[in-house]
């Protein structure tokens, strides 16, 4: 069932340290260096990820001089396509040439108030959140282009340190949360 994403408390990129896929610790702050940073929560098996997957890997090999972060917070006890060998093939098969971390925690995904996958968080060079949505108008099997228009405007306001306003709520498949 689809989820969409809601507004966040979040207000600054949280100063967060996960394990890249070769499960070395990754600071996301540390990623940013002081320039935009974008972190999708997103995972392998969800098909509105898979939609817009390889796009973003294009768009994001277009903006060298942005910090790119996927993080996967999924439970992979009940999905373990999203464990890191399904984690790796995503990533090379989308062209992500950036970090994806895992939040086995979920605590990460708590923290920035992640919902859904895909759901981007676009940060200025100062680490201010400028837009928490979707990339785009467009939803799997629907007609809307994957282009992502609203994910490129969010980077080219965080570039100035504006907030960009237009875009949409992120929809995608719900975080499959672990029970507690």
């Amino acid at each position: 069932m689809a989820v969409e994403s809601n507004a966040t408390e979040l207000r600054t990129l949280p100063d967060v340290t996960l394990p890249n896929l070769n499960g070395e610790p990754t600071s996301v702050t540390a990623l940013a260096k002081g320039r935009p940073c974008v972190v999708v929560f997103a995972c392998n098996h969800c098909p509105y990820v898979q939609s817009v997957e390889t796009e973003l890997g294009a768009i994001a090999a277009a903006h060298p001089d942005v910090a790119w972060v996927a993080i996967c917070s999924n439970d992979v006890e009940t999905h373990p396509d999203d464990d890191v060998p399904g984690l790796r093939d995503q990533a090379t098969r989308a062209g992500w040439h950036f970090d994806y971390l895992v939040d086995t925690s979920q605590d990460v995904a708590r923290t920035f108030g992640a919902v859904c996958t895909p759901d981007f968080f676009v940060f200025d060079a100062a680490g201010n959140l400028t837009y928490r949505g979707a990339m785009d108008d467009a939803r799997p099997r629907q007609p809307q282009p994957v282009d992502g228009a609203h994910l490129l405007s969010a980077v080219e306001a965080a570039r100035s340190g504006q907030t960009y306003t237009g875009g949409k709520p992120s929809m995608g498949c719900g975080i499959k949360w672990r029970e507690q």
